[in-house]
């Protein structure tokens, strides 16, 4: 991934944050068929591995899975918040009015080597973890055992598992780093004053930089 070096991210502990946080990834390989690509809702083993472990599962009618091998190199691709940047909302286009557009956006790339695996006890296993996970902290949590246990078996036979051995990471925090800090805080204040939900991620994610990163 081409990142720029004001707006890359490689502290494993951030990146595997950013992955927890959006759970969902576009699960991207190329094979015999060309490129393929699935959205998946994924579950990080960070403590596996040198750079952790994904998990997830693909449903049993996608064919993506078909076309994969054990060891074949996958990309998942995790995007959070994004929005355009005005070059109005600098103090500088009252200077120089040398300003453009840009768009600021966080993302994640995971690269790393598939094993897939369809055994009942392993994929009960993992949608139990997966569930627990997106569960957590809800006042009245949904378990699997909560459904009777026929039904799960049946839902299971319905999926296709994998892990995913990740061998790289790259992060991309394009947040106005580049520019300076009175742009900054234009930019900011020019995504509150939208109004929008992924204006305020943004400035959100803006407004969490270090100060030496801000």
């Amino acid at each position: 991934m081409y990142v720029p070096e004001a707006f890359a991210e490689r502290r494993p502990a951030v990146l595997h944050a950013a992955i927890r946080r959006i759970g969902f990834a576009s699960l991207v390989s190329h094979g015999a068929d060309g490129l393929q690509a699935s959205h998946i809702p994924t579950l990080l083993n960070e403590a596996a591995g040198a750079l952790g472990v994904l998990e997830g599962h693909f449903a049993r009618a996608n064919p993506h899975w078909r076309s994969l091998s054990d060891g074949d190199e996958v990309l998942a691709l995790y995007t959070a918040a994004n929005a355009y940047i005005s070059p109005s909302w600098y103090p500088a286009k009252a200077e120089t009015h040398k300003v453009v557009p840009t768009w600021n956006y966080l993302a994640v790339q995971a690269r790393g080597r598939i094993e897939i695996f369809d055994e009942a006890a392993a994929l009960t296993d993992l949608v139990t973890r997966l569930t627990a996970a997106h569960e957590a902290g809800r006042a009245e949590p949904w378990a699997v055992t909560d459904a009777p246990a026929d039904f799960i078996q049946s839902m299971v036979r319905g999926i296709v598992g994998f892990r995913l051995t990740l061998t790289r990471l790259d992060g991309a925090w394009k947040m106005s780093q580049n520019r300076p800090a009175a742009d900054q805080a234009g930019v900011v204040a020019g995504l509150a004053a939208d109004h929008d939900p992924r204006s305020d991620a943004v400035a959100a994610v803006m407004n969490a930089l270090p100060p030496e990163e801000a």
